[in-house]
């Protein structure tokens, strides 16, 4: 797996590169393979000419708005490391609050192009449902269910200028993307390395670093209003894992309440309102080269405000272990929540089919 994750590093590289000739064979290659499986069923009989002109235009989206993307990635990151330079060599606390301003414009503004260059290439297929009043003023506690790569443009979009600059828990190795890794790490982006258990019982020193890293990177968010996402399934749903976890929800894997703990118990004082948001797609869920091709016909993104009782705030969740009791059991309610919205998509769009 983490040979298969290098090799996919290396390849988003080398598109920056040559991205005319790398993302075409790329697209070809995946849209046509994937053609024969779905409607051949890997025979290589003729395929008619109008669903070869589909695939070919999709093709060509897909390279148009990944060459978009590209082009504004290897743009808006180079401007933000500069600032991100003079945010390390100014030591005034002040100055240091204006450039983390200055960055996060700078990412919006990379948002903004990419989420508006999808919408004009693909139309509206991002839907919005329920969104209660939100504020760029305000602290807020994302969760959501996690499916696809393609979930984090689109979470992006959907709140891009609604609520702060959304900020990602992201696995250490995704520091070395090319270009992105150090955009991330510019804007703060808290980056978690975990231990297996193997490795921890060898190592007992390395318990809680993981989450000491994380506080650290949380008390860096009190200074300015600031939306912290976190996937609680800790991993991307598929059937399998759903059926190796055992998980009691028809569409969700079981959630992990360790990372709510920590930035509860980090910022409590200022981040009390929790965003559910739900998405779900329509017909299946797509990759992100089908993302970026639009192969997916659309994604409802329902949002619910949620208040977070006073219990949950400021805790220490390594030691109470009343506090993990009470946490996980209310994760777990509202996980069931979830799971109930996505059941009734899922029976409203078998019905409409």
């Amino acid at each position: 797996m983490r040979i298969k994750r290098y090799i996919i590093y290396l390849f988003f590289f080398l598109s920056t590169l040559f991205w005319p000739f790398s993302w075409f064979l790329l697209g070809f290659c995946l849209d046509y393979v994937g053609f024969f499986l779905k409607y051949t069923g890997g025979t290589l009989r003729c395929i008619p000419i109008r669903a070869q002109r589909f695939f070919m235009i999709n093709t060509f989206k897909g390279i148009l708005s990944a060459t978009i993307l590209a082009i504004n990635t290897l743009i808006m990151v180079p401007l933000l490391l500069i600032f991100a330079l003079l945010k390390l060599v100014l030591a005034w606390p002040s100055s240091r609050r204006f450039l983390s301003k200055v960055l996060t414009w700078i990412a919006t503004l990379w948002v903004s192009i990419n989420s508006g260059s999808f919408r004009l290439i693909h139309g509206d297929k991002i839907k919005l449902k329920n969104m209660p009043d939100l504020s760029m003023d305000q602290w807020y506690l994302v969760v959501s269910n996690h499916q696809s790569t393609a979930d984090i443009p689109i979470l992006q979009a959907a709140f891009n200028r609604r609520i702060p600059f959304l900020k990602f828990f992201l696995k250490q190795e995704l520091i070395w993307v090319p270009l992105l890794g150090l955009a991330w790490w510019a804007l703060d982006f808290p980056f978690m390395k975990r231990y297996s258990r193997a490795k921890l019982e060898k190592h007992p020193h390395l318990r809680g670093k993981d989450m000491e890293q994380t506080q650290r990177s949380c008390e860096k968010f009190k200074h300015f209003p600031t939306a912290v996402i976190n996937f609680v399934e800790g991993t991307r749903f598929t059937p399998k894992k759903q059926q190796r976890q055992q998980s009691p929800y028809t569409h969700l894997l079981k959630p992990k309440a360790g990372g709510l703990g920590y930035v509860l118990g980090s910022m409590g004082e200022c981040m009390n309102q929790l965003l559910l948001v739900t998405l779900a797609y329509r017909p299946q869920v797509p990759g992100f080269w089908d993302y970026l091709c639009g192969n997916f016909e659309a994604v409802e993104v329902l949002c619910e405000k949620i208040v977070i009782p006073d219990t949950l705030l400021n805790k220490n969740y390594q030691i109470d272990e009343k506090f993990r009791a009470e946490l996980f059991k209310w994760s777990e309610k509202m996980w069931y929540k979830q799971d109930d919205k996505l059941k009734a998509f899922y029976e409203r769009s078998n019905i409409q089919d």
